[in-house]
């Protein structure tokens, strides 16, 4: 909480929750590393554009745990620039995966479907258990709220990998492929807006004077 509630240090209710999401945090960490690997060596061996936005993403909220992780505890001050520096990556995240989407679209690869639909099913119930671990912690600080929004754009993009690989499969096109990575972009930017306003109103709270 903000200043905190006891003198020289946080309550002791705050210490029971810090440990408790150091514990989700850590957890959540090593679940998004496995799946990185899982779903970037996938992606290049099914040539799926959604796959390996996604592990890419994986990947990018694992480096995300491992900041919050050392902000833990800190002041929100501190908490807020982490944020910052979190939205960014993400915002440059969704940049790189719009100009792959881009590039894939006039490149014409068709993607494997059956390994998008039996990747994605497993990447869904990765990003559901850390999902439902962070849950509790959604309301937040900056840092907290951004690391409750990857969890839930990844659930999100996941539906939308097994349902592209549906599509390929029907269609015997790309185009949901193309598709799925491009909500990956565009969940990725409005996720830093969010993230990056929020950090921003925190700063500027810490900035105001004393009355």
């Amino acid at each position: 909480m903000v200043g905190g509630c006891c003198s020289g240090g946080a309550c002791g209710g705050e210490e029971a929750v810090d440990r408790t999401y150091r514990k989700v945090l850590w957890v959540a960490l090593g679940i998004n590393a496995v799946m990185f690997l899982v779903e970037i060596v996938a992606g290049l061996l099914g040539e799926s554009m959604s796959l390996q936005a996604d592990a890419l993403d994986f990947l990018g909220d694992a480096l995300n745990y491992g900041i919050s992780l050392f902000v833990l505890g800190k002041v929100l001050g501190q908490r807020a620039k982490a944020a910052m520096i979190k939205g960014g990556t993400m915002g440059l995240f969704g940049l790189w995966v719009a100009g792959g989407t881009l590039y894939n679209s006039v490149r014409g690869t068709l993607p494997e479907a059956e390994v998008m639909g039996i990747v994605g099913f497993i990447a869904l119930a990765a990003n559901l258990s850390v999902a439902a671990m962070l849950f509790a912690y959604r309301k937040g600080d900056s840092n907290m709220r951004s690391v409750w929004i990857c969890s839930r754009n990844d659930a999100i993009v996941n539906i939308a990998v097994i349902l592209a690989g549906g599509g390929v499969y029907l269609t015997s096109t790309r185009w949901p492929d193309i598709a799925v990575a491009a909500l990956v972009a565009v969940l990725s930017l409005s996720g830093a807006f969010q993230i990056l306003r929020q950090a921003a109103r925190e700063m500027r709270h810490v900035a105001a004077p004393a009355e």
